[in-house]
């Protein structure tokens, strides 16, 4: 009778393990929903934006800087703390957690809301920003919530279901469940316990799956045919991952200069006239864009997802333009990240050193090199980025090519400053670090 009372269905799923993994499960669904919804807003604010200026590029001049301001202006004054990526926010909060401090102005719902509707509007505008950043800020946001909702709120930390969350957001965003595991371990973790694993792979796994059973099981910027690699791809990965470093490491190093010298009166004049400084970033972002046919205009998403394909042929100058305009969307003050970007960028430098060089390997293996490259040159994770790249290829036949590339890359990016991301969190904290 003992024996019968303990396995009875009832109390066996009333227990307090089976409704954590029900409450954990139930938002890393959320969590999926909202990143596949926030990819259609995004893909429908980017397609009214080429409809809107295909042929009439000129009216960047009004969109960008009439829209940016609007777009800051709402960030300042209804939704602080959706500016920028997400992900130096998400990453400041697992810190403010572990000191049990609030985190509210880094993770709200309110956050989370801003940081859809105007991101994509930011888009619509024509600004150079992704949404993979976001989607990780939101996704940490959701599972923060989760913590409120467990029947033993001992059981699992906070900051943990931050990081399942955040690495839900890249899994679900790129659908790359591996690189999402990996991103939460090199970037917004920094070690792996044993107690966090189980409730960062099943958030995975169901926001991820969540996520394919809307979205399909499509691969980021298309398929990158790369067929079988031998000893031929190594100039290019030597090439490629010098070349991405210096140019990759140059931009974070741009990214950190409102932080490094806030006291030059260019970054007093944003911190003073936020939504006037968003309007001149708009309409240098929209004078770029004119000069380069559109090339450096919204994500980089599709028009890089062409060229792979063979649809359009990219100008030599593409990498500078989209270079030089997400540097300045990521100044505007907009919610947007730079995933995105830098992976256009990146296809681009790609696609140059094919032109100039030519190693007979084909223009496929080179861009996919060149995009984890240039990506691991930014971020300093060149793990995650070879990752995200390889599963993008949609095979391991690159995975040590874009590895050496990936990590070659890091190493020169170093020399130009610290961890983006982990800088950047820095101005977050509600304390200074000792």
């Amino acid at each position: 009778m003992a024996i019968a009372s303990l396995i009875h269905p009832t109390k066996l799923f009333s227990s307090v393990r089976w409704r954590t993994r029900f409450t954990i499960w139930t938002f890393a669904a959320i969590a999926g929903i909202a990143a596949v919804g926030f990819t259609k807003l995004s893909d429908l604010a980017l397609d009214a934006f080429s409809r809107v200026t295909d042929g009439r590029l000129w009216l960047t001049l009004l969109l960008s800087p009439s829209l940016g301001m609007i777009v800051v202006w709402a960030t300042t004054r209804y939704f602080p703390g959706s500016q920028g990526s997400g992900i130096p926010q998400a990453i400041a909060a697992t810190r403010a957690l572990r000191r049990h401090e609030p985190v509210t102005r880094l993770l709200s719902l309110r956050i989370a809301i801003g940081k859809v509707f105007l991101g994509a509007l930011a888009l619509f505008a024509g600004f150079s920003a992704g949404r993979e950043g976001p989607t990780v800020h939101i996704s940490a946001i959701i599972m923060l919530l989760a913590h409120r909702w467990l029947p033993n709120q001992r059981v699992i930390r906070a900051p943990d279901l931050v990081i399942a969350g955040g690495a839900a957001g890249i899994a679900a965003a790129f659908n790359t469940p591996l690189a999402g595991i990996v991103f939460a371990i090199e970037e917004l973790a920094r070690r792996f316990e044993a107690r966090t694993s189980a409730v960062l792979l099943s958030t995975i796994i169901v926001s991820g799956l969540t996520a394919i059973a809307f979205e399909g099981n499509y691969r980021y910027f298309g398929k990158l045919i790369v067929g079988s690699v031998g000893v031929d791809v190594i100039p290019a990965v030597l090439v490629g991952g010098v070349v991405c470093g210096l140019i990759g490491g140059a931009f974070s190093y741009l990214m950190l200069l409102p932080q490094r010298q806030a006291d030059t009166q260019l970054w007093r004049l944003r911190k003073r006239y936020p939504v006037r400084f968003a309007g001149v970033c708009g309409l240098l972002v929209a004078l770029i864009g004119i000069a380069s046919g559109g090339v450096s205009l919204g994500s980089g998403y599709g028009i890089t997802a062409a060229a792979i394909d063979g649809q359009v042929h990219l100008p030599w100058y593409t990498p500078i333009a989209r270079y030089v305009a997400t540097a300045i969307s990521y100044f505007s003050g907009i919610p947007g990240g730079l995933f995105a970007p830098s992976l256009a960028v990146g296809a681009s430098i790609g696609f140059d050193l094919v032109r100039w060089f030519h190693f007979g390997i084909g223009a496929h293996p080179v861009v996919a090199i060149c995009m984890a490259g240039f990506l691991a040159a930014v971020t300093q994770s060149p793990i995650t980025s070879a990752i995200i790249v390889m599963e993008m290829v949609g095979g391991h036949a690159m995975v040590i090519s874009l590895m050496t590339a990936a990590l070659l890359s890091k190493a020169i990016s170093e020399r130009f400053g610290p961890e983006l991301y982990q800088e950047l969190s820095l101005a977050f904290d509600s304390r200074p670090r000792e």
